[in-house]
């Protein structure tokens, strides 16, 4: 395997498969610990590939870079143009009472918790709409579940994330909106206890992105990624161990040589 799961890759573009974990920009020296440093690997440490667009930690999925600056250029005016069209699978807790619908809520700051990053459903907000559709509903020895298929109107930080946890169906493993704020602060400071991975379910958020259309050489361009194992797994209704994360940055670096690390 290399450095990056590609998904399609031509003289212009590259589309590979983000796993959960591995965030996006570099928060340490090893050229491995993000996935720009690991699209450079993968091109060439001469290469300037551009991230137009990002997806958070513990989400996968699709992601687009542009390989020269005339296409990112073109990249970047498709996303503020709205010409991209972005499809994302979760499985949230418990069942949704429609099989679709949209969910309307401003975003803004949550002034009232102990995480910095998290924000809320407030009147005063920034505008936001998510559409959604039920793909399947299951049931485990957990509790209920559902497989959405979802949709942004807009694209404000944590969308989804809150818009779902606003209407009681949280995404499974979420821990900053899927319970209080000890979850991520605990995440944080690796001391999450057995009985909150119980409550977490997955090491990391079930939200994949799956797909990705946009207008590209005359033609509409569409890429697809498979979700993650754990996702799948959890689908099929089998156990699903909590696994360390290959991703944490304060792991010990195992530097450049050997293998070519995880897709």
């Amino acid at each position: 395997m290399g450095w990056v799961q590609v998904l399609h890759e031509d003289e212009d573009l590259l589309v590979v498969h983000k796993p959960a974990g591995l965030v996006c920009h570099p928060t340490k020296g090893d050229a491995a610990s993000s996935l720009i440093g690991r699209v450079r690997l993968h091109l060439g440490l001469e290469a300037e590939p551009q991230m137009v667009h990002r997806l958070d930690r513990e989400t996968s999925g699709v992601m687009v870079f542009g390989k020269t600056d005339e296409a990112s250029a073109e990249l970047r005016r498709l996303w503020l143009a709205g010409f991209v069209t972005k499809e994302y699978l979760a499985i949230v807790h418990g069942h949704p009472l429609t099989e679709e619908g949209e969910i309307d809520g401003r975003l803004g700051k949550h002034v009232e918790s102990g995480v910095s990053i998290r924000d809320q459903v407030r009147a005063d907000g920034a505008w936001a709409r998510t559409r959604y559709r039920v793909v399947r509903r299951l049931e485990r020895e957990e509790g209920a579940f559902a497989v959405v298929r979802l949709w942004l109107d807009t694209g404000r930080k944590h969308q989804i994330r809150i818009h779902l946890a606003h209407v009681g169906h949280p995404v499974v493993g979420d821990k900053i909106y899927g319970g209080d704020d000890s979850l991520y602060l605990d995440f944080v400071q690796r001391r999450l206890s057995a009985e909150q991975k119980g409550q977490l379910l997955l090491a990391n958020q079930a939200l994949h992105a799956h797909r990705l259309w946009l207008p590209w050489e005359g033609r509409e361009r569409g890429f697809e990624s498979r979700p993650e194992e754990t996702f799948e797994a959890f689908v099929r209704g089998d156990r699903v161990p909590w696994l360390e994360d290959p991703y944490d940055p304060l792991r010990p670096s195992e530097g450049l040589a050997g293998s070519a690390g995880e897709g």
